[in-house]
C-alpha cells in the first residue's frame, strides 16, 4: 500500500494561536507519519501607525 505526502498549512496573527491549533493537529498524527515541519514569521509594518502586523505560519509535512 502506498502512502501519500500530505500537507497541513497553518496561518495566525498570535503565536499562542499558532502552538495551540499545531498541536490539536499533531495529536491525531501517528509520530511515525510526520516528515518534517517548516515554520516562518513575517513582520508587516503599518503605515499609518507605528506598529507591526505579524503572521505566524507552518507547514506540516506527513504520509497518510
Amino acid at each position: 500500500m502506498r502512502t501519500l505526502i500530505q500537507v497541513k498549512l497553518f496561518d495566525k496573527e498570535h503565536e499562542k494561536d499558532l502552538e495551540r491549533d499545531m498541536n490539536y493537529f499533531l495529536k491525531g498524527i501517528d509520530e511515525k507519519k510526520l516528515v518534517d515541519i517548516k515554520y516562518n514569521v513575517a513582520a508587516i509594518p503599518e503605515e499609518e501607525e507605528e506598529e507591526q502586523i505579524y503572521c505566524f505560519s507552518a507547514m506540516i509535512i506527513y504520509r497518510a
